[in-house]
């Protein structure tokens, strides 16, 4: 990996989930639209590739983070356990 794409990368790492998803979105438009040039198309896939799995690493982690409440009999939260996704 050059330099820059190493520094590009990094960059990415920085982002919270809402900025990644930001560019994410705004380099799907630019590719929709047809108009960049090819060179700088694949530098648009590389990079909107490297901010699709930094945004599902961030909810991954977020996922992994959200616990349920458990209740007791009485109806009383008696705390809490992983949430059973699926």
């Amino acid at each position: 990996m050059s330099a820059a794409k190493a520094d590009a990368h990094k960059d990415i790492e920085k982002l919270s989930f809402e900025e990644a998803l930001a560019q994410l979105e705004k380099i799907v438009s630019q590719l929709e639209s047809g108009n960049a040039a090819l060179e700088s198309s694949i530098e648009l896939y590389e990079r909107g590739t490297a901010l699709k799995a930094h945004c599902e690493a961030r909810l991954k982690a977020a996922e992994a983070r959200i616990e349920k409440i458990t209740l007791s009999s009485s109806g009383e939260p008696s705390g809490t356990e992983p949430l059973d996704v699926g």
